[in-house]
């Protein structure tokens, strides 16, 4: 802009203001010059907006406003990832700190009848060293009961040589012959029912055959369940992994159960039963979980909710168990979900196969009806543990601590439960390789379930979604 400003107003004239038009300077003249201000506006109308400067600070401003109505909104629901990630690292925390394990304990003077239950299909693989652990116990009152799910194997045969070469005559060892399955059941819990039936013991322990137990295991849980009052005790013991796909599969299991779920929050409940019957059945049974490879109820309990035939048709019946005992919190019922790892362990697979076939049973059925839950969790999945693992990477205009800081709440969480119940650390620092693998778990898990192809050991289901 060739603005020229003369010390004396009147020697104004045009050819002291050569930027201006003829528009600009109409109605002045030497008696009556215009004001600065009014020249001012007048040239910048006429000659700035086309000065390059002028047009280059144009475009910076409208490049900031852009950039403010893109970025304002990834900031935002950057720094609402940041709040739901600390919610998922608090909540773990929570849960760790009401999460109860076993603990040594005598056998009690007046010991129950305690009825060990195993149902075992083509287990000859794992049958040997969980019956023996079993048998090895040294609570006084038990019986092992072992049902022989039409196996294909050796299974039936290794668990008669097991019982002949015990000589502890106070177990009661049986071994049962399963009835071909029942129109409408699953296969465990078909089998759990058959042994249900049989069972004379005031307690009954459901086992799964690929766990192993220590010897006082028994009266730990005894103990344990007596103290508190439990009407289901589910223990969650060490998860023993060896190859790379179990590493990388596997230990989901406890990040799921402890980022995502509030086991804190059923204690509560139990402790004020009329705020139980406040929020109601439903509310409460949302709360409710179990471990099928322990699973020590009261008979009165069991028999109360109606033992597996209330859940015949579930495919993932451990959970289910766990939402009727925890739905009837207001009865006076009482589900405590507590770790063994220093008592027992299982290997729940020993590949990568086996790993992502057990996982694709299980993952869409555990959710039943609620669709929506299990979209919501594939959700969270992918943008709050997948994603803010690689925002620094390719995220613009977030403050690169809030991406690490993500990451840091992210790996907290993992270590907080890695070390917790002595987990494999590969699985942790690859998070994100687990994270992935789980995700494309949910989709093949999703897509069996609404086609009927869900198959387990032989047998093909279409679970109850």
């Amino acid at each position: 802009m060739d603005f020229v400003h003369h010390p004396c107003r009147a020697c104004w004239g045009e050819s002291l203001y050569p930027s201006l038009s003829p528009d600009a300077t109409r109605g002045y003249g030497p008696s009556n010059p215009p004001g600065f201000l009014s020249l001012y506006i007048h040239s910048f109308s006429h000659h700035f907006q086309s000065h390059p400067l002028y047009i280059e600070r144009e475009r910076a401003a409208l490049h900031f406003c852009l950039l403010w109505f893109l970025l304002t909104p990834m900031l935002a629901a950057h720094y609402l990832l940041i709040f739901i990630l600390g919610g998922y690292t608090l909540n773990t925390l929570i849960n760790l700190l009401f999460f109860r394990g076993l603990r040594t304990a005598a056998p009690p003077d007046n010991a129950p009848l305690v009825s060990i239950l195993i149902p075992a299909r083509n287990e000859a693989r794992n049958i040997e060293a969980c019956v023996s652990s079993l048998l090895k116990q040294d609570y006084p009152r038990y019986e092992v009961i072992v049902l022989d799910d039409n196996s294909e194997d050796d299974t039936a045969e290794m668990v008669m040589n097991l019982y002949r070469a015990c000589d502890n005559e106070q177990v009661r060892k049986v071994l049962l012959r399963g009835d071909p399955l029942a129109e409408g059941w699953t296969g465990k819990g078909w089998a759990c029912h058959q042994l249900s039936k049989v069972a004379s013991g005031d307690y009954l322990l459901f086992i799964d055959a690929d766990t192993t137990h220590a010897s006082g295991t028994l009266s730990a849980a005894v103990a344990f369940a007596q103290k508190h009052k439990t009407s289901l005790l589910s223990a969650w013991p060490r998860l023993i992994t060896k190859t790379l796909g179990e590493k990388l599969i596997v230990p989901i299991i406890p990040l799921i159960g402890f980022a995502f779920f509030p086991h804190w929050l059923l204690p509560i409940l139990q402790r004020f039963p009329s705020l139980a019957r406040l929020v109601g059945t439903k509310f409460c049974r949302t709360f409710g979980a179990a471990n099928g490879q322990f699973m020590f109820f009261t008979r009165r309990a069991y028999d109360q909710i109606g033992g597996h035939a209330s859940v015949h048709d579930h495919v993932v019946e451990d959970v289910a168990l766990g939402r009727q005992i925890a739905q009837r919190t207001d009865e006076g019922l009482r589900l405590m979900n507590i770790e063994s790892i220093h008592f027992s362990t299982v290997r729940m697979y020993q590949s990568f196969g086996e790993s992502w076939h057990g996982f694709t049973k299980n993952l869409r059925a555990a959710f039943d009806r609620e669709g929506f839950l299990f979209w919501l969790f594939i959700a969270c999945l992918v943008f709050c543990w997948l994603l803010p693992c690689f925002n620094w990477i390719w995220v613009r205009g977030v403050p690169l601590e809030t991406s690490f800081l993500a990451i840091g709440l992210i790996y907290l969480t993992r270590f907080l439960i890695t070390l917790r119940f002595r987990l494999s650390w590969l699985n942790a620092f690859l998070h994100p390789v687990g994270i992935l693998l789980i995700i494309g778990i949910c989709l093949h898990s999703w897509y069996l379930s609404i086609t009927g192809k869900v198959s387990w050991k032989g047998r093909t289901y279409k679970p109850n979604v």
